[in-house]
């Protein structure tokens, strides 16, 4: 039934394109846009809707329903005429008009990522699909016991007993062996995609796709890496010495399990000071909503739509959600009241907004941010918050006696957690890039390998498994997680324009934001507004007055 579905649209197609000798290409293609939209956008609804449900429940007919729905509109993508009329309609040069142009990029892209015969396009829904649901709805065990992820955070964060936070820390890594031979095979099935549409991995095909370019993603990273090495170093030698007195053993005896998150990606409050005893009293929702609707950015309407507690079942991390590019947008999270999940709601509800405030008047191809790396900076400018001891002040109503506490602390954990993400972006980063060149090579050694030398975290005794395969984004956004990185650099230099060209200051000393509505018109008129009417680096330059660079980063957190 599917074949013949592809069939007829092709054939549709073929009457459209044997009619335009006698019209211009921007005719062509305004004419195309319209078919096209027509087609995908019930099917992208339903698609994203039964993704929601699948998360939220875990059950497998939703997750099944999602199977068919994203291979509908992948096959809808890998018409091999409709690509080569907007090959054709690109090489031209005859597009001028800036909507049209950018709507025939996103179109040419993701037509030219999908040129796959069909048994391989099933095959790779299929087996990407069987891995997500299992990664989903898997749940590690400690002592035969089954924990959830919220359980194992709380133990990582708060437990002093070794060998209970080995059990937690082992028990996070467990999904790892689970769906690693699967992944594995995805890999290379994602790589067999790419090699048939001209690219070398899949690793080039997403950084190309994406608008990207793989010699200046590298030449960032090394960068980074060079200027982060030595405070790192510095940061993490000082980390180590508090954890272990409190641990009552050697630094040198620190294994993976004595840092507060899986994967070391977040900075252990343990300096003096932890935040979270501010935050057990309050309800972090509560205070997200206040915020953005203080800064002219209100998500109530978002926050009523949301699924915002764990259960059995459900996705067991966080993301935000847009169902339909009409305003459905909502984000699902598993809340505690910590500082965790206090620059989670934060983060998420970032995201939510960019989704939320996009200029509806816009077509619907460019109802969606410039790129994926710049919601990860509006996500990334408001999670910083929750460490801001200027916003927990007024966000907490806490006395000047204890903002200057915070102070004293906040601003180490604020660095240090800057500096700690970019060495574990250049892990993932490295890591991803290596496992689609070669997916045949001894993968787990590979993964100890890269964390040992850029985070400086011994890997474990003994033969060594798949935990990295746990980590959710090689499975749910693959060859991604440099956007991250892009994000955080985006989001200095969005702090940067807004501190000195919107609020007129000489610093950003106590600078919270908290009720300042400039904030939220300069977004919704420079980034969130636009959408992707522009090119991600035309959108920086046009909100910033230049294009992305790392020297806000790099002054605001190493400098």
């Amino acid at each position: 039934m599917r074949k013949k579905s592809v069939v007829v649209t092709s054939f549709v197609l073929s009457l459209f394109l044997l009619g335009c000798g006698h019209i211009t290409k921007e005719k062509q293609l305004e004419r195309f846009i319209e078919i096209h939209i027509a087609k995908v956008e019930p099917l992208s609804t339903q698609a994203n809707l039964a993704y929601w449900d699948a998360s939220t429940t875990g059950r497998p007919e939703d997750y099944n329903k999602l199977k068919q729905l994203q291979l509908k509109i992948r096959q809808i993508y890998s018409g091999p005429q409709e690509y080569a009329l907007l090959k054709d309609m690109k090489e031209s040069g005859q597009i001028r008009d800036a909507r049209a142009v950018r709507q025939l990029d996103k179109l040419y892209y993701a037509y030219l990522k999908n040129q796959i015969e069909p048994e391989l396009l099933e095959k790779l829904v299929d087996s990407d699909s069987k891995i997500q649901e299992k990664y989903n709805t898997f749940r590690g065990t400690m002592d035969g016991q089954k924990v959830t992820m919220s359980d194992i955070y709380t133990i990582l964060t708060t437990g002093k007993d070794c060998r209970k936070r080995e059990l937690a820390w082992r028990a996070s890594k467990q999904v790892g062996d689970a769906i690693v031979d699967d992944l594995v095979e995805l890999v290379k099935l994602r790589n067999k995609a790419a090699r048939k549409v001209g690219f070398d991995n899949y690793h080039t095909l997403s950084i190309v796709t994406g608008e990207q370019s793989a010699e200046e993603l590298d030449r960032i990273f090394d960068e980074l890496c060079e200027l982060t090495s030595e405070p790192f170093a510095r940061l993490k030698k000082e980390l180590d010495r508090v954890l272990a007195e409190g641990y009552g053993i050697t630094p040198e005896d620190l294994m993976p399990w004595h840092y507060h998150d899986p994967f070391f990606q977040r900075t252990p409050l343990v300096y003096d000071l932890d935040l979270d005893i501010y935050y057990k009293d309050q309800d972090v929702k509560e205070l997200a909503e206040k915020y953005y609707a203080g800064i002219g950015l209100p998500v109530d309407d978002i926050l009523a739509r949301s699924d915002l507690y764990d259960r059995e079942g459900k996705y067991p991390h966080a993301f935000s959600f847009e169902g339909d590019r009409h305003g459905d947008v909502r984000i699902l999270c598993n809340l505690q009241n910590t500082e965790r999940w206090m620059e989670t709601i934060l983060h998420e509800l970032g995201h939510a907004v960019y989704s939320k405030y996009h200029n509806r008047k816009e077509p619907w191809l460019l109802r969606e941010p410039a790129h994926s790396f710049t919601t990860e900076a509006i996500a990334m400018f408001f999670g910083r918050l929750s460490r801001n001891a200027a916003w927990m002040q007024r966000m907490l109503d806490l006395s000047d006696e204890q903002r200057a506490k915070i102070e004293r602390v906040s601003e180490k954990y604020l660095r240090f957690q800057q500096v700690l993400f970019a060495r574990w972006a250049m892990v993932m980063y490295n890591f991803e890039k290596q496992l689609y060149a070669n997916p045949n090579q001894d993968l787990n050694t590979l993964w100890w390998d890269l964390v040992e030398k850029y985070q400086f975290v011994r890997r474990p005794p003994g033969p060594v498994d798949a935990g990295w395969a746990s980590k959710l984004h090689f499975t749910t956004a693959p060859c991604y997680y440099h956007n991250y990185m892009m994000g955080e650099l985006l989001a200095s230099q969005l702090h940067n324009h807004i501190v000195h060209k919107v609020l007129m200051l000489k610093s950003d000393e106590g600078v919270s934001y908290v009720g300042d509505r400039r904030v939220g018109d300069y977004l919704r008129g420079k980034v969130l507004g636009p959408g992707a009417l522009y090119h991600w680096n035309e959108m920086i330059e046009r909100a910033t007055g230049e294009p992305l660079t790392p020297k806000y980063f790099v002054n605001q957190f190493i400098k």
